[in-house]
């Protein structure tokens, strides 16, 4: 018998978070959604800067299952009030006061850090009872996203942490330019599944409908192998990793053994009281001793959730894979840490 947690993920409402700079076509790519078939059934918190006094912060349509965040950014002044309206849409639709929702949608301002709004389905117990962070959906304007990478912090961290990085406008780019860009995204995210979508229109399922759990081929990312392989995760073969934005680097690092949990556990304590303030994300599965399927892993900044355990793997690779979403932190330090752990000894309880 497993002494994790099980797998909850059905029992709770899967929560969408769709990001990217201004412009980028969030308002279009989510009211596109909200046509196809099968998302009827969607509460949508949209994000965005007003002049509504705070009194009536919360404006609720219940024709469209709408509610509006105003006079501030979620990421921060209004963060708590995210946290405050998530609650009271549980309770309500458990009261019978709000028409039933089978998933929720939340679309941030241009501006905005996904990391703090991601960390509240990670240590907050009110909310992570009744709704789980499936997706953190990004997207990324073709023409101009090169230059927001450059000039723009927020636009960087946001592609970083995602999920799912959605480039748009690849009609009106140049395809050298979309092409270079696409090469950035990898590399900038390479734990991702990227797709394109002409004004919104993407299939729903390519965005929902999964567990949250899946992480992008170990094939398909480039600092994955790097991390493995080269002595020196934080080179500068064009191959291998990010030096792209801020300060932002992301590195995978994959295991092919099984490993005792208590091994894993005290590496990622050790992840967390040394870098905890420049850890943007941690996402991994692991492949543990005696669990016949992974633990499932996600951790922001010094927040960590406890780990999940599956009944099967999500794919067909069964080796540890781990991808770390780092600002301000040599990635070489962080996988020499593991590599050190998993070869010597464990001594420490």
């Amino acid at each position: 018998m497993s002494l994790f947690d099980t797998d909850r993920s059905s029992e709770r409402t899967p929560v969408t978070l769709v990001t990217g700079f201004l412009g980028a076509g969030k308002t279009t790519l989510i009211n596109r959604l909200l046509s196809q078939p099968g998302m009827e059934r969607s509460l949508v918190i949209v994000n965005e800067f007003g002049s509504i006094a705070l009194d009536h912060l919360f404006i609720e349509s219940r024709d469209t299952d709408l509610v509006m965040l105003s006079s501030g950014c979620i990421c921060c002044t209004v963060r708590g009030d995210l946290e405050l309206t998530l609650r009271d849409m549980a309770a309500r639709r458990q009261d019978g006061d709000l028409p039933p929702f089978d998933r929720v949608l939340i679309e941030t301002t241009g501006l905005a850090d996904p990391a703090p709004i991601a960390a509240l389905f990670f240590s907050h117990p009110m909310v992570m009872h009744d709704f789980r962070l499936d997706r953190i959906v990004t997207l990324v304007d073709a023409v101009n996203g090169a230059r927001q990478l450059d000039d723009q912090a927020e636009a960087t961290a946001q592609v970083a942490i995602a999920d799912i990085v959605v480039m748009t406008k690849t009609d009106i780019a140049p395809a050298e330019v979309a092409a270079d860009l696409d090469i950035r995204l990898r590399r900038l995210a390479p734990g991702a599944r990227r797709e394109r979508a002409l004004a919104g229109d993407i299939p729903p399922e390519f965005l929902f409908g999964g567990t949250g759990h899946r992480l992008a081929p170990v094939e398909d990312t480039a600092a994955a192998g790097h991390a493995s392989r080269c002595d020196d995760p934080a080179c500068d073969h064009p191959e291998h990793g990010s030096r792209h934005g801020s300060g932002i680097r992301a590195v995978t690092i994959v295991h092919d053994r099984p490993l005792p949990w208590d091994l894993l556990n005290f590496w990622f304590r050790g992840v967390r009281a040394t870098w905890s303030d420049g850890l943007l994300r941690m996402k991994g599965l692991l492949a543990v001793e005696e669990e016949p399927g992974p633990l499932v892993v996600h951790g922001i900044h010094a927040t960590f959730h406890p780990p999940v355990a599956l009944a099967e793997w999500p794919d067909e690779d069964r080796r540890t894979r781990i991808v770390l979403i780092l600002k301000g932190i040599d990635p070489a330090e962080v996988v020499a840490s593991f590599h050190d752990a998993v070869n010597r000894p464990l001594t420490v309880p």
